[in-house]
């Protein structure tokens, strides 16, 4: 079983700067990628980025590239969204997802990004 928990959300001004946390635990032996997702209010979730577990390569959406960046540091189990530039429409419950060969999807429970105008 592999659990994700994010953390790093919180209320930030247009422009400015946030970095998310991605902490997983448990069985990782089957986990091949870990991803970012969004939903705002009223809206589908929406994805964002990812990155492999195991070996190197990411991915992100249109809205992302350019502004924020995905990180998965060699030795921790933890994956970090740096998000720059932020803009109001960033604003929504910011999600990881784990990836597992065999298995359903493992989602944290989410954690809270609002950008002010």
């Amino acid at each position: 079983q592999v659990q994700l928990r994010e953390s790093g959300g919180g209320l930030v001004q247009t422009g400015g700067s946030l970095r998310l946390s991605c902490a997983v635990s448990g069985s990782t032996l089957s986990l091949y990628r870990v991803g970012w997702f969004r939903q705002a209010p009223g809206k589908e979730r929406e994805y964002v980025a990812d990155i492999w577990w195991s070996v190197s390569g990411t991915s992100y959406s249109d809205s992302a590239k350019g502004r924020f960046t995905i990180s998965k540091p060699v030795g921790e189990n933890t994956v970090y969204l740096q998000m720059d530039m932020l803009k109001p429409e960033d604003t929504a419950v910011y999600y990881c997802k784990g990836d597992i060969t065999g298995r359903a999807a493992s989602w944290g429970q989410g954690t809270q990004v609002t950008v002010s105008s």
